[in-house]
């Protein structure tokens, strides 16, 4: 490799950098302000609250565009509707994850979403179930277990909505792939904050809206604005490196929220917590890396 190529692949990895450490914070930022807000509301309703905010914002976007909101006309009205339904559930299931068990323990189990995209491809992208994809879901299917740790610690609710969270996420992306096909971002994000502040009020209707006190709205806001910030700083750090080091960078959110954590709720910094969301990352890694030498090959 020259060392102008050399120079490039440092500068291209250091950009990425930067961009993770922003989606760091976002994440981190909506897990504290989704638990400070459910002292409050339930998770219907600040999803539906969150999703105003966000929508706004997009809106905003949208007015100072080129195209302007002529980019929000789609013809894939159906897959945005299963697209949004996922990941409003899986969004649901993570903001009452984040009140049921520690931090760490649900971006723990958080991180398996990516082994649930490799089982789940073949099925709605028709892509071919390889032998690495399945070593590298068993290898992350493991460090699952040694999270949640069933038999030997109390199985929660809280574990099993953050293995909810994760499908929900990891069908969120298949859907998201299908999208990006015909559809720019800012459409998808137009009909994601339209759509779930719709599901929000309509699922908080039956027990009656909630109205935020005024000292809830910073975090309201906060809510609002990590969810886009955190899905765009990811998206950039993603066309600035290839995925197979922005990966090991995601890993990095454990720690941060684990002293997160620990600093602001005293919960515990637990070993096995940390070394089964190793195995996942290993999991992911290695069919990221598989699936790449075997473009390699095929080029």
């Amino acid at each position: 490799m020259s060392s102008s190529s050399s120079s490039s692949a440092t500068s291209s990895a250091l950009i990425a950098a930067f961009w993770m450490s922003g989606a760091h914070a976002s994440f981190i930022s909506m897990a504290v302000a989704g638990r400070a807000i459910q002292t409050e509301l339930n998770t219907f309703e600040l999803m539906a609250y969150r999703s105003v905010v966000g929508f706004v914002l997009v809106c905003l976007v949208i007015a100072f565009s080129k195209d302007r909101f002529a980019q929000v006309k789609t013809t894939k009205a159906g897959t945005h509707v299963l697209r949004n339904l996922f990941h409003f559930t899986g969004q649901n299931l993570w903001f009452y994850g984040i009140t049921v068990i520690p931090l760490a323990q649900l971006v723990a189990l958080e991180f398996s979403s990516p082994i649930w995209v490799a089982l789940l491809a073949p099925l709605m992208l028709g892509e071919s179930m390889t032998r690495s994809k399945f070593i590298g879901a068993m290898i992350g299917f493991i460090g699952v277990l040694v999270v949640a740790r069933p038999g030997i610690a109390p199985l929660e609710l809280g574990h099993l909505a953050g293995l909810g969270a994760s499908i929900g996420f990891a069908m969120n992306t298949l859907f998201t792939k299908k999208l990006m096909r015909t559809d720019t971002t800012l459409c998808v994000l137009f009909w994601m904050t339209a759509s779930q502040a719709v599901m929000g009020f309509a699922l908080a209707a039956p027990g009656g809206v909630t109205m935020f006190s005024l000292g809830m709205t910073p975090w309201i806001i906060l809510v609002g604005v990590a969810g886009l910030s955190a899905h765009y700083c990811l998206t950039s750090a993603l066309r600035h490196a290839p995925a197979t080091i922005v990966a090991p960078m995601e890993f990095a959110r454990l720690p941060l929220i684990a002293i997160v954590g620990m600093v602001v709720y005293g919960e515990p910094l637990e070993l096995a917590v940390f070394v089964g969301a190793a195995l996942i990352l290993a999991g992911n890694l290695y069919n990221i890396i598989a699936q790449r030498r075997l473009r390699k090959a095929a080029a």
